[in-house]
């Protein structure tokens, strides 16, 4: 299966902004769930942000809430996870990832980004 491809990470200040987005490698979207997840060093990957690719629906991780935005373009087949306000504690590796099925935002998904790196400075 053909996996996503990450971009837009990099070393910003605190209170900064990044702009993540995330596309299929080969083909369109054709997911029912496209969600972002991170990992940070010493601890376990964490669900942050996902929307449902044709209704728009989005849920986010609590620490987030206000401050990262998931969207999605459907002509640019792209989803963005807007980041403002940056914390350190959002350093990590953010991954995109996808699903084919519904079932929730925590279930298993089929397909994976390499990651990209966000390093926030204070």
């Amino acid at each position: 299966q053909a996996q996503l491809v990450e971009s837009g990470g990099g070393l910003v200040q605190a209170g900064g902004s990044l702009r993540l987005s995330c596309a299929p490698s080969g083909r369109p979207f054709n997911e029912y769930i496209v969600s972002w997840f991170r990992q940070a060093p010493g601890k376990e990957r964490e669900f942050v942000a996902g929307i449902t690719w044709y209704g728009g629906g989005t849920h986010y991780e609590d620490s987030v809430k206000g401050r990262f935005t998931i969207s999605r373009d459907i002509a640019k087949n792209t989803v963005y996870l807007q980041m403002n306000s940056l914390k350190s504690e959002d350093t990590a590796v953010y991954h995109c990832a996808a699903r084919l099925t519904m079932g929730g935002w925590y279930g298993t998904y089929d397909f994976w980004g390499q990651g990209t790196q966000v390093t926030v400075s204070s």
